[in-house]
């Protein structure tokens, strides 16, 4: 059922929520109340200048009548509905439940989101235990004191008489390890209880860059259009970034300045939607090299976080350089991600475009077309080493007509908290049973 074939049942929730008959509704906007019996029931199309009247003394704007439930709610209903662990649901009146329900529709989607949350939080966790050097490094010293400590102890446990000189040098190497101890377990539980604190929890200047981009949602306004600022004014007033965080910083936007100069938005946003958001007709049609296009469309402003286009990017080492994700399509924060990612397979294919649909397994898979591509630089100079820089674009299926790509690549996260148990590329096993 359309939106639009659910406009009487949301003048019907309307009335109601306002007590008023519907006899006294008709009057009001000079039809039978028969009619109206009809238009509630979904029976007869309304617009125009009734649509407007019956706004009018319903107190609410034609659009809400009109437009329905936003295109989100719709998204994350069926994604709520598509939990294999709950019994079948009507998915074919799921728009008629929100617009005839929006208060219990708001709340569903709400538990559905914060079950998604808390599953991404132990993910997250789980990542971090795994890849976090510092965490890592700090553990490593605890174990280390302890068992020196057990030796030192063992020794003086055995029987036997020990001279006193060794005694007193066994005694005070217990000392000393026993402070190390209790300084590395100190700044252990330090660390952990700022995890909840996002300025305290960024490690590197990389991580610093994502979080001030994801403050933006990834698009910079102030260096659109002809009035801009300049990328130093932006971050000269931010007393919370690093020295390091602002270089990184200021590189990027010194790039997307230039990025925004040769492809202005407005006719850029225009083209990708007429385009399908083709990144090679888009470059061909501009003018422009692939890596621009890449970059300028993971930067289009979102009115639905749904439909935001995700990039990610690794240098040749596959060390992940740049990480916007998407809904529905997760980036791991710390460690090493899914080497079945099209990413990797660019890789191994410098200049060679690759375009992929793939499916991010987890409680609630959904479909993104990819687009992959490597190309080196020399910035020493034709003769100097080859850097090479991968870029892969991440799309939701709902940006895009017809893609005629038939197979679709099942791929994860990392390989810790992928669900994924039979996979050809599995390095670690997972903590994570299917279907999680």
């Amino acid at each position: 059922m359309s939106n639009r074939t659910l406009t009487g049942s949301r003048i019907r929730g309307r009335r109601l929520d306002l007590g008023l008959k519907q006899s006294e509704l008709a009057n009001e906007v000079g039809i039978s109340p028969s009619y109206l019996n009809l238009i509630e029931h979904n029976r007869r199309r309304i617009a125009g200048k009734l649509l407007v009247d019956l706004a009018r003394v319903l107190k609410v704007d034609v659009s809400s009548l009109s437009e329905g439930a936003e295109a989100t709610m719709m998204v994350d209903l069926r994604d709520a509905a598509s939990d294999q662990s709950t019994p079948p649901v009507e998915l074919d009146r799921v728009e008629e439940f929100a617009g005839r329900f929006p208060g219990w529709a708001t709340l569903l989607v709400a538990g559905h989101r914060r079950v998604e949350e808390l599953e991404r939080t132990v993910e997250t966790l789980s990542d971090r235990l795994t890849h976090d050097p510092f965490l890592s490094a700090s553990l490593h010293e605890v174990l280390s004191t302890v068992t020196a400590i057990r030796s030192t102890s063992s020794i003086l446990a055995e029987p036997g008489e020990i001279e006193p000189s060794w005694q007193r040098r066994f005694q005070t190497n217990i000392h000393e390890d026993a402070l190390r101890l209790a300084e590395s377990v100190e700044g252990l539980v330090t660390y952990l209880d700022a995890a909840g604190d996002a300025e305290r929890e960024l490690t590197s200047p990389q991580e610093e860059l994502e979080v001030w981009l994801e403050g933006r949602d990834y698009h910079v306004a102030e260096l659109e259009g002809a009035k801009t600022q300049s990328p130093e004014q932006l971050i000269e007033d931010d007393v919370k970034l690093t020295l390091s965080a602002r270089a990184l910083i200021l590189a990027y936007l010194q790039t997307y300045r230039a990025d925004a100069d040769a492809l202005p938005l407005a006719s850029f946003q225009a083209a990708a939607a007429e385009m399908h958001y083709d990144p090679a007709r888009l470059a061909t049609y501009f003018g422009v090299g692939l890596d621009i296009v890449f970059r300028r469309l993971a930067t289009l402003p979102s009115k639905a976080e749904h439909l935001r286009i995700g990039r990610v990017a690794c240098d040749a080492s596959g060390t992940l350089t740049f990480r916007k994700p998407t809904t529905g399509f997760d980036v791991p924060r710390f460690g090493a991600v899914c080497a079945l990612w099209p990413l990797y397979g660019a890789l191994a294919q410098p200049m060679a475009p690759i375009r992929t649909i793939v499916e991010q397994v987890g409680r609630n898979p959904r479909q993104f077309l990819t687009y992959a591509l490597s190309q080196p630089r020399y910035p020493d100079g034709f003769d100097g080493v080859a850097v090479y820089e991968v870029q892969m674009l991440v799309l939701p299926i709902d940006l895009l007509a017809e893609t005629g790509i038939n197979t679709v690549r099942s791929v994860g996260t990392s390989c810790r908290i992928c669900p994924k148990i039979e996979c050809v590329a599995r390095r670690e096993p997972s903590i994570l049973s299917d279907g999680f």
